[in-house]
């Protein structure tokens, strides 16, 4: 069984999209976090070792961040095609861009959302207006991240991307626009939207 520790509206969020996008049973865990404003508290029944979310439980096996879990869920599911499987040509691209929101794209809004000043190589990301360069030439002329197709990448770099917009975190441009439109009108993420709406 697949247990996801999770937090509605929180980045675990995208782990339920790829969950749902897979079609494989899961259940999830509520669990509370420390939030950036210093409400909640860390939750003992989390095995995130920051006390964070998702985390992701199988078979007594514990995988946490989410680029790892989504990584480890696509190649649990090669069936699936969620992710070229291990000497896939897409491969090397479809690692990059997964593990760009965590190590590029994140880093480099928060700096925006928090007024940080960037420091030319003491900082392991790009600037803002970089990433928005990169995402905007590549989203220009590939449909999706990997080209046609759909996948894991998608769910991560893409699901930041909608609400890095919404938050006024990055501009909308009509080519991130459109690629959002796409990727939130498909039903595994409306489901996510719907599970993680206030009750």
């Amino acid at each position: 069984m697949l247990t996801l520790y999770h937090l509605p509206m929180s980045r675990s969020g995208g782990i339920i999209w790829l969950l749902e996008e897979l079609g494989v049973p899961y259940e999830t865990k509520i669990v509370s976090i420390r939030r950036a404003d210093g409400t909640g508290t860390r939750d003992p029944s989390n095995p995130h070792p920051h006390g964070k979310v998702p985390a992701l439980a199988h078979d007594g096996r514990m995988v946490f961040e989410s680029g790892a879990i989504a990584l480890y869920l696509t190649d649990l599911f090669p069936d699936k095609k969620m992710g070229p499987r291990v000497g896939d040509a897409k491969r090397g691209e479809y690692l990059s861009w997964l593990f760009y929101r965590s190590g590029v794209m994140e880093p480099a809004f928060l700096e925006r959302r928090f007024n940080i000043a960037h420091v030319p190589g003491a900082m392991g990301w790009a600037t803002p207006e970089d990433v928005e360069e990169v995402m905007n030439a590549h989203l220009s002329k590939n449909k999706f991240f990997l080209g046609d197709e759909f996948s894991a990448a998608d769910v991560m770099l893409g699901g930041g991307l909608h609400f890095m917009v919404m938050f006024k975190m990055m501009a909308e441009t009509p080519v991130i626009k459109n690629y959002t439109a796409r990727i939130t009108s498909r039903p595994a993420f409306k489901k996510m939207m719907e599970m993680d709406a206030p009750k």
